[in-house]
């Protein structure tokens, strides 16, 4: 299956239309449990951007190598490799924020989004084509975790970036993990509300 999008198609896609918290709803776990920050949010979405990368332009470079009846695998196989290069380095150099989230690095593994992507797009494109479509998915993650961490560490403790912003703690449930939930809910609404408004201007139907 030969790929007929342009570089920024294959970017923008990521981003907006299969952004994979908003959009397709895939690795809820992190987006849930580890979002209560902005900086938590770019340093998972880092981490996860590189595996993404890594594992679509490794898995393209050798698909012709790959049998079929052992290609999930060699996806898991290679998806955990790349996981423990940024895990190691994470612990080596930012051990501080290693600390905060070193089970979520190694979840990584498990990231449907990650997999899906192997499967979809990585094994059947070439290798330049794979990654944009990585990074496009790498960055549309890291954007979904920054965003939910944003409004979740603005309005549960008035601060961004650990910097006051508004002098008081609004609401502590938006630091909750329970909240995680309602605040990607919000966002999903959100998505899909300005899809909905595109198509109607350039008149489209569903």
């Amino acid at each position: 299956m030969a790929n007929d999008k342009s570089v920024f198609q294959l970017l923008s896609r990521g981003i907006l239309s299969e952004n994979p918290i908003f959009k397709l709803a895939l690795s809820m776990c992190p987006a849930v449990g580890i979002s209560t920050t902005v900086m938590n949010g770019i340093l998972l979405g880092i981490a996860v951007f590189f595996v993404q990368v890594f594992s679509s332009v490794t898995i393209s470079c050798f698909k012709n190598y790959i049998h079929p009846r052992i290609r999930i695998p060699s996806y898991t196989l290679t998806i955990a490799t790349w996981v423990t290069v940024i895990d190691l380095v994470l612990a080596a150099y930012m051990p501080m924020a290693y600390a905060k989230m070193g089970i979520f690095v190694k979840l990584i593994v498990a990231f449907a989004i990650i997999t899906m992507r192997l499967e979809m797009f990585a094994c059947k494109e070439k290798v330049t084509d794979s990654f944009w479509d990585a990074v496009g998915m790498g960055l549309g993650f890291m954007v979904g975790m920054v965003v939910i961490g944003a409004f979740r560490e603005l309005f549960g403790s008035g601060m961004i970036l650990g910097y006051d912003v508004l002098g008081y703690k609004p609401l502590l449930f938006f630091i909750l993990p329970s909240a995680g939930f309602f605040v990607v809910g919000l966002m999903m609404a959100f998505f899909n509300w300005i899809e909905v408004v595109y198509k109607r201007k350039k008149g489209v139907t569903a």
